[in-house]
């Protein structure tokens, strides 16, 4: 139908082609998305007229309704074919259109917009500049953010506190706080810029106090703080304070904090929830659990409720220090409180449970979480099937991974390196095996934990053999390189297992391959070739701790006093002590 109505269109005599017609024949080609043959009218329209208007009405509303959808050439060519003809979209329909297409990521097409109505002539205002601004910024194209911002200034278009907000703001997000800091200076005319009479408000400090802070400049945030309070007329206000108590408590300055807590509340500002999690949070992560407790109780006395994020703070401490009766009450007082725990509440208790080996109170709390309608991440069954595996309930093992495939969560690496380590330890070996072929065959690489696991397991066995036919595989046909953990492992076995010699092998292949041996190597080894009685074997090894910078320990000096005393080579011990070489 519209190919016959074009047809027909394309047959009249120009004369017939009246401003009327072609409006209404645009809008109903751009209804039906046919911006190409619209951009065919246009070029067939009589010359500029009184009708031109209408028709910027009609292409212009057009395209901030649907023409994102458009080819992006043709949005340019709507825009450039009217403006050629002195019609401009105004201020409102320019901004609408430069936002709706920064919203779908065409910034290109955006920016061609823009500058094609700057280009010939139309008036553009700041707030048109600021949509692009706010579109570059999410593209992190400092560049061009700067490009345009000197267009402004070039074409007088005066920038609001909205165009410095967006510029301090994407500079904040970015980390790049000294150009944040300039921009800030140069919309007061400071620093020796043209830019002057635009006052920052109270959001712009705002943003640049909280940019600071998380960049670990609080000292430079407290300027602005004090500037607001005596230079400025925007008085600081509870956002501010949040932003510089959670900063200092973020870099563990918990006294500065709380002593802008006091001058916070000095000012009639109220401290709320936010202020009440930026310090419970800095006390639970630098030691001052109780006083946490007591902070938060003082603010429940004032009528201030904590929500998840607080609760969560102090569960994650109590279980980090193992207090976990402290944490199962916080849980309790939150449910008391009416307070709905999340996911993360959940999750963090479940681990704490887990790793304190209370896996029946693990499994009470899950049937909660479940009941609150969430479901278990990867990282809570792993927690669990580990907890679990300790407690040697490998039935609950299995029910989990059952679960996990009934849910569609897949096992990772971390998964199968518990289960192989346990199964190992127990003397599974088949079982192991299988579950390091399932692991490839689901597209896990083994790692050095994996194989380290195997490893141990056939050591604490006695089975010395099987663990370095694995270890040898592991050199030779794995990508995964042995670490310090595995030689030491192996270096202890052969030694405990009157193989000597070959733990020497072992610790001279360490130095070839650039692994660097620790305490527990020499501790090793050292009682090895004590009980071997290789004597010189010692002094050189001993002077190879010296080399490496490896410190002695309690079990060095234990294994080298009673042996070298006994020896008669006490003198060599003091050298050793002293850092000196010994042979």
């Amino acid at each position: 139908m519209l190919d016959d109505s074009l047809l027909l269109f394309n047959q009249l005599h120009p004369s017939a082609k009246s401003s009327q017609l072609c409006n209404g024949f645009l809008r109903v080609l751009l209804i039906s998305g046919r911006s190409g043959d619209a951009l065919h009218v246009l070029d067939e329209m009589p010359e500029p007229n009184s009708g031109f208007p209408a028709t910027g009405e009609v292409v212009f509303g057009e395209l901030v309704r649907r023409g994102t959808s458009f080819p992006d050439g043709d949005i340019v060519g709507l825009v450039t074919k009217l403006g050629e003809r002195g019609v401009f979209p105004d201020a409102f329909k320019l901004t609408q259109l430069v936002s709706k297409l920064c919203g779908e990521r065409k910034i290109g097409v955006a920016w061609e917009v823009l500058h094609s109505v700057m280009r010939l002539g139309g008036a553009v205002e700041a707030a048109s500049c600021n949509a692009l601004l706010t579109g570059l910024g999410r593209e992190r194209d400092v560049k061009r953010m700067n490009e345009l911002l000197a267009e402004m200034e070039e074409r007088r278009i005066k920038p609001s506190v909205v165009t410095f907000g967006i510029l301090v703001n994407h500079f904040c997000k970015a980390g790049r706080m000294d150009e944040a800091l300039h921009v800030f200076d140069g919309m007061r005319g400071r620093g020796g810029s043209s830019r002057v009479g635009v006052e920052p408000d109270v959001v712009l400090f705002n943003t640049l106090i909280d940019g600071l802070c998380k960049a670990g400049r609080e000292e430079d945030g407290l300027s602005l703080l004090e500037e607001m309070k005596t230079g400025s007329k925007n008085r600081p206000n509870s956002v501010t304070y949040n932003c510089l108590i959670d900063g200092f408590c973020k870099a563990g300055n918990i006294d500065r904090a709380q002593e802008l807590f006091r001058c916070m509340k000095e000012e009639g500002l109220q401290p709320n929830v936010v202020t009440l999690n930026a310090l419970v949070d800095g006390m639970c992560k630098h030691g001052r659990v109780h006083r946490a407790v007591e902070f938060f109780n003082e603010m429940k006395g004032k009528d201030m409720k904590g929500n998840a994020a607080t609760y969560t703070a102090l569960i994650s401490a109590f279980c980090g220090v193992n207090n976990i009766d402290k944490a199962m009450k916080c849980f309790e007082d939150m449910l008391s409180s009416g307070c709905s725990p999340d996911a993360i509440v959940y999750y963090c208790l479940i681990s704490g449970l887990s790793v304190a080996g209370r896996m029946n109170d693990a499994s009470v709390v899950v049937s909660k979480l479940k009941q609150a309608g969430f479901r278990l991440d990867r990282a809570c069954y792993n927690v669990l099937i580990s907890g679990f595996c300790k407690r040697k309930k490998l039935e609950r093992v299995y029910e989990l991974l059952d679960e996990m495939e009934e849910t569609g969560v897949k096992p990772d690496t971390v998964t199968y390196n518990t289960l192989i380590s346990y199964l190992g330890k127990t003397g599974d070996f088949a079982t192991a095996g299988k579950m390091m072929e399932m692991m490839i065959k689901e597209g896990l690489k083994p790692s050095v934990v994996t194989y380290g696991a195997v490893i141990h397991a056939y050591c604490l066995k006695k089975n010395v053999d099987e663990g370095m036919k694995i270890f040898r595989g592991m050199c030779s046909t794995s990508k995964v390189s042995p670490n310090t953990v595995i030689y030491n492992i192996l270096i202890d076995a052969l030694c405990k297992n009157d193989d000597v010699e070959k733990a020497v092998s072992l610790m001279e292949d360490m130095k070839v391959k650039g692994v660097r041996p620790n305490t527990t190597t020499y501790n090793a080894i050292l009682k090895g070739v004590r009980d071997k009685k290789m004597l010189h074997k010692a002094f050189e090894l001993m002077d190879r701790m010296v080399e490496d910078a490896c410190r002695p320990d309690y079990t060095t000096m234990e294994i080298l006093t009673e042996w070298l005393s006994t020896v008669g080579e006490i003198e060599k011990l003091k050298h050793f002590v002293e850092g000196c070489q010994v042979s």
